[in-house]
């Protein structure tokens, strides 16, 4: 089962996601349902369940090689500076120019239940990052500071806008082909 991703505005998406207890059934199942609504995306390399609605601390991943999850995910220490035009599944059409480490290690929960550590650089380091900031109710607004801040805001808002627009047009193309069909 795909789920709809929540995005910006929704408060879901600003509050502290709760650890698993448990590795069980129900986030085995969580985890299925989070890489499905990733494929159905065409374009994420990873999600984090709060931006399914969900309020739990499982990240899923598939940066190529094979589709991955991790729960209750934290980073130990960070290394090194990585500049990066960054999007998110949550903020649609943005991408945003973020300066965060290069390196990282992240301790977390396998859906075996075992403790994993994983040593990431580059890509793979920031999306750790991007995606523990989604368990923190942490956006990339969020991360951003004076005029930088507010032309992402505003550059988002055109893109909202925009896609409002073409969505309407849509609707009344489809609204005039029905009625010629008819």
């Amino acid at each position: 089962m795909s789920y709809k991703i929540r995005t910006y505005g929704d408060p879901v998406l600003k509050s502290q996601a709760a650890k698993v207890t448990d590795v069980n059934g129900k986030i085995i199942r969580l985890v299925d349902d989070m890489f499905d609504t990733l494929v159905e995306t065409g374009n994420g390399l990873a999600l984090a369940a709060p931006q399914i609605g969900i309020q739990k601390q499982v990240v899923v991943w598939d940066l190529g090689d094979e589709p991955l999850a991790i729960v209750n995910p934290e980073i130990i220490e960070g290394d090194g500076e990585w500049v990066f035009d960054e999007g998110c599944l949550s903020i649609p059409g943005l991408y945003v120019e973020m300066v965060r480490p290069k390196q990282v290690l992240v301790r977390g929960v396998s859906l075996d239940g075992e403790v994993i550590e994983i040593e990431a650089d580059e890509l793979e380091a920031r999306m750790f990052q991007h995606e523990i900031d989604h368990l923190n109710g942490v956006l990339m607004f969020d991360r951003l500071e004076g005029d930088q801040r507010k032309e992402a805001l505003a550059e988002y808002r055109r893109i909202e806008e925009q896609t409002a627009a073409e969505a309407e047009a849509a609707a009344r193309g489809g609204i005039r082909r029905r009625l010629r069909l008819s």
